[in-house]
């Protein structure tokens, strides 16, 4: 059985889409090279990335981080899983700041983990993306989107490509210089240029979406 090891050499996935793309690799010269995301060398536990990809959802960074402080501070751990979550009740959750649809995600997170439905990261690491993804998505709260972004700047799959993703999309359109941003059927076309190396061009396309003149620019894209 294969085991897919945590990030993967950008330097030869440079070149690789920089040969097979010639739009792309106009862009990527105007860009430079891009680093290999920090997740790839964190220690990584899924059940907690899960966790507080659920608190994270619909909210600014800094009120997010907040209220994962206060849940953090109410159950006396660092660590989000079954056994920390059940120290508290969900009138404790609310009043930390936890919405009732997040309340309920956390529950169910908790109820999959105690029953083993989440795979570990060792068993992650003999699993091919589409079954990790089918794996993840059935907990609530949690879609495609979220396991994509954990795949890429977690685990560092080579080759992922979040097709509903607007940047994407966007970052896609103006490689193309098209005059409507591709669908997720047209953009996974598309894409099957830049396999096996589809993360790497997700990375360059998010940058050339958010890209100006002008001085460099921060992007918020986060990496779980």
């Amino acid at each position: 059985m294969p085991r897919f090891a945590r990030g993967f050499d950008v330097g030869q996935a440079h070149d690789w889409l920089a040969r097979r793309d010639r739009r792309l690799a106009a862009w990527m010269r105007r860009l430079g090279p891009l680093p290999a995301p920090q997740g790839w060398r964190k220690p990584f536990d899924p059940v907690d990335a899960l966790a507080r990809a659920i608190l994270f959802q619909q909210l600014s960074g800094k009120a997010a981080s907040t209220i994962v402080g206060r849940v953090e501070a109410a159950i006396g751990s660092t660590r989000l899983h079954a056994d920390t979550l059940g120290r508290i009740d969900d009138v404790a959750l609310r009043a930390c700041g936890v919405s009732g649809n997040k309340t309920l995600a956390l529950r169910d997170l908790a109820l999959r983990e105690a029953a083993g439905d989440i795979p570990s990261l060792r068993r992650m690491a003999v699993m091919e993306h589409e079954a990790i993804i089918q794996a993840l998505v059935p907990v609530r709260g949690i879609g495609r989107w979220t396991v994509e972004m954990m795949l890429m700047f977690r685990l560092g799959r080579p080759d992922i490509l979040p097709l509903d993703d607007l940047g994407i999309r966007k970052g896609a359109q103006r490689v193309d210089k098209a005059e409507l941003m591709p669908t997720p059927k047209a953009l996974a076309l598309r894409g099957e240029t830049w396999a096996p190396y589809r993360t790497y061009a997700s990375l360059y396309l998010w940058r050339i979406a958010d890209f100006t003149e002008g001085p460099a620019i921060k992007t918020n894209r986060s990496q779980n």
